[in-house]
């Protein structure tokens, strides 16, 4: 099985090739919000390094996120879908997130919640357990001191992602840690896309919409060119 993983949910930019589970070849480019320069150009070259043979299925990273960032993403997964005549998976980005922590807070007998920085001080909150079972839905949060408190009464719990970092001076609980610094990249993408291909949960190419969880909302830039 090759899947072909593209991740341009977060500030990075990153493309994947995974065969059978395991990671054949991988490309992160760590210059911020870079997505629309080289989203397409490392999967041109991640299908080159692999000998340009289409893979059975394209994973994209689903979202929350950046608006701009997972459109770019899907647009480019479904353009590949639809020449290879492959079907399109797609990977919650908060799965990824608390996938990543694990393997860092190596634990599995506290909870993970992992947060995408939503700006200010609201994050996007998906609480799994530590068998990474999501145990409710994706929602806004905004961060204030009795946040999570139900959950930190009974258990430890594993803030991470790029919104965990604005929590670390708001909760203070001695039940609470912080990854701040897990930022979700296509090769982690590898075991979530495999068991979704294995079960032939597939997306709709032509109709699927990345989880943006809100609307977009263009700004007036402050300073006018």
């Amino acid at each position: 099985m090759n899947l072909l993983h593209i991740e341009t949910s977060g500030k990075l930019c990153s493309v994947a090739w995974s065969t059978d589970g395991e990671v054949m070849f991988a490309k992160t480019i760590f210059e911020p919000m870079s997505h629309s320069a080289y989203a397409g150009a490392i999967a041109e070259e991640t299908l080159t390094h692999m000998g340009g043979t289409p893979p059975d299925a394209v994973a994209v990273s689903a979202g929350p996120g950046s608006y701009t960032g997972l459109r770019i993403g899907v647009s480019l997964a479904k353009g590949l879908c639809v020449g290879w005549g492959v079907p399109l998976i797609a990977v919650p980005t908060p799965e990824v997130i608390a996938a990543m922590a694990q393997k860092v807070h190596r634990r599995t007998d506290c909870l993970y919640c992992a947060l995408i920085d939503a700006r200010r001080m609201e994050v996007y909150a998906t609480l799994f357990d530590g068998n990474l079972k999501p145990l409710c839905e994706t929602r806004p949060e905004i961060i204030t001191p009795e946040s999570f408190a139900t959950e930190l009464a009974d258990a430890d719990v594993c803030f991470c992602g790029d919104g965990a970092e604005k929590c670390r001076d708001v909760i203070r609980s001695p039940r609470a840690s912080f990854l701040g610094q897990i930022t979700p990249v296509a090769a982690e993408m590898v075991p979530i896309a495999e068991r979704a291909y294995a079960e032939r949960r597939f997306v709709d190419t032509a109709y699927f919409e990345p989880f943006y969880l809100k609307e977009f909302v263009a700004t007036t830039p402050r300073k006018k060119i």
